[in-house]
């Protein structure tokens, strides 16, 4: 993939009291990312009073820019934060105004009541940390509340759910801006799970097991490995040492998804990363992300991106493009 023109321009406003976590996990993320060996990325950090911002949990921390930086980014994010009704009003104006211009605007956990307060959310679906979904939704009745995901995209403004999520969160958008080979990339670099879709769980119903050979880690892993052969439900019990119903119950359990489902994504993504990176024919690229088929490539991939391989693959950015 060629490097970009110029880097991506991240705002990323701290709206007193910031959640310190929160607000670092876009610096982290995208400053992690690279195009040939470029910064993918640009990540200013902004407040609309530069200098000490209050942070929850009685530190505070100083931030240099202000929102001048909101006015020239490509994406604008607000992170977590205390001021879930009272967020400062020129933070409100600078979102109001990014998207109003055509920037991407997302959140992180409770920057989504700010995303809210400035009526962004307003017809459209988003989440939140799940445990504010109730305060959230008593609040902001006009925005389609999705609790329980990692992630939410509609037109063009995103949300997460909290903490970690915001990593997930952030690989999807170096994914829609780079593609997935820059994003799996961006994943073992910040030492991140698999880029996961937006739609798993943020939490988990019945607690992990305990890190004594009875989690499922190994056994993904071990499918990672091989994608591109076919892997039955049985396969997957034989390596974990259980049987079908146990996999299939602790599986949800640990990922949110089914080891089916769990296993389409990670084809797909693996056939996106082929399409990006190759001009292998159809019919090898579905061989090698274990789709089969070029059909069944065709298929999938439609139905998750709503564009055909050949589509894809012409909308990437090729080395040598």
């Amino acid at each position: 993939m060629s490097a970009p023109a110029r880097p991506h321009r991240v705002a990323v406003i701290a709206n007193a009291p910031v959640t310190t976590f929160d607000l670092s996990i876009p610096d982290v993320v995208f400053g992690a990312a690279a195009v040939g060996g470029d910064p993918a990325y640009e990540v200013t950090i902004c407040a609309a009073v530069p200098g000490v911002v209050e942070a929850m949990g009685g530190m505070d921390i100083v931030v240099a820019h202000g929102l001048e930086a909101a006015e020239r980014a490509d994406t604008v994010m607000v992170t977590g934060t205390g001021a879930r009704v009272r967020a400062d009003p020129r933070v409100l104006d600078a979102l109001r105004a990014a998207e109003a211009r055509g920037a991407r605007v997302a959140s992180i956990c409770t920057g989504a009541f700010v995303l809210a307060q400035a009526g962004l959310l307003d017809g459209r679906r988003a989440t939140t940390f799940w445990t504010m979904s109730e305060e959230f939704g008593r609040l902001f009745p006009e925005v389609a509340l999705v609790p329980g995901v990692l992630f939410v995209e509609d037109t063009g403004v995103l949300s997460s759910a909290g903490l970690s999520a915001g990593i997930d969160l952030c690989l999807h958008m170096v994914g829609r801006d780079y593609g997935a080979a820059v994003a799996n990339a961006t994943a073992r670099l910040v030492v991140a799970a698999p880029v996961r879709p937006g739609g798993q769980a943020q939490f988990l119903q019945t607690p992990l097991p305990p890190e004594r050979g009875t989690s499922l880690a190994a056994t993904r892993a071990w499918a990672l490995t091989r994608l591109h052969e076919p892997t039955t439900l049985a396969d997957l019990a034989r390596h974990a040492g259980t049987s079908v119903r146990t996999l299939t119950r602790r599986f949800r359990s640990e990922t949110g998804l089914s080891p089916l489902q769990w296993l389409l994504h990670q084809r797909l993504n693996r056939a996106r990363e082929i399409l990006e990176t190759t001009t292998l024919p159809m019919d090898v690229v579905a061989a090698r992300s274990g789709l089969g088929t070029s059909d069944s490539l065709r298929t999938h991939l439609q139905r998750h991106t709503g564009l055909t391989p050949t589509a894809y693959r012409a909308a990437a950015v090729r080395p040598g493009g």
